[in-house]
């Protein structure tokens, strides 16, 4: 990156070593990464002097983008313990399901037989669809 300077007449060009690397804003930062970061605003607090012409640098807009990060994590927190007590609702709900439908298929077969149509209909097989076990021939072994 190239930056030129003008101070009254003269002309001063100098350049410098900017990291252009493309940011993935896709993944989460690090918890130590975080944390670093947040100890250099603490940093920044003890600093009585700190000026600066860049707006997104300034004291103001680092506490109000620390701030804005404290409120989307609890955020976060608040709605991960929702999602969560959701989830094992939806677990226990279907256990319940599942425990009513194998009652469901024990009652039939109690009522109308291993053998019926109607277990057959409730996702049974019926027993005479059955392969019976057959026995294994012994071959002989010549010698």
């Amino acid at each position: 990156m190239q930056i030129v300077v003008a101070i009254d007449t003269l002309n001063i060009e100098f350049t410098t070593d900017i990291p252009m690397t493309i940011q993935n804003t896709n993944r989460r930062l690090s918890p130590q990464t975080l944390s670093q970061d947040i100890d250099s605003l603490h940093g920044l607090q003890t600093i009585n002097n700190y000026e600066t012409s860049r707006n997104d640098a300034s004291a103001v807009k680092l506490q109000q983008a620390y701030q804005s990060m404290l409120n989307s994590q609890q955020t976060e927190t608040e709605r991960l313990t929702l999602y969560r007590a959701a989830a094992d609702a939806a677990r226990l709900a279907e256990w319940e399901f599942h425990n009513a439908v194998l009652a469901l298929k024990e009652v039939v077969r109690g009522q109308y037989g291993s053998d019926s149509d109607e277990a057959q209909a409730v996702g049974l097989k019926k027993k005479s669809d059955r392969k019976r076990p057959m026995k294994k021939k012994l071959v002989a072994a010549t010698s």
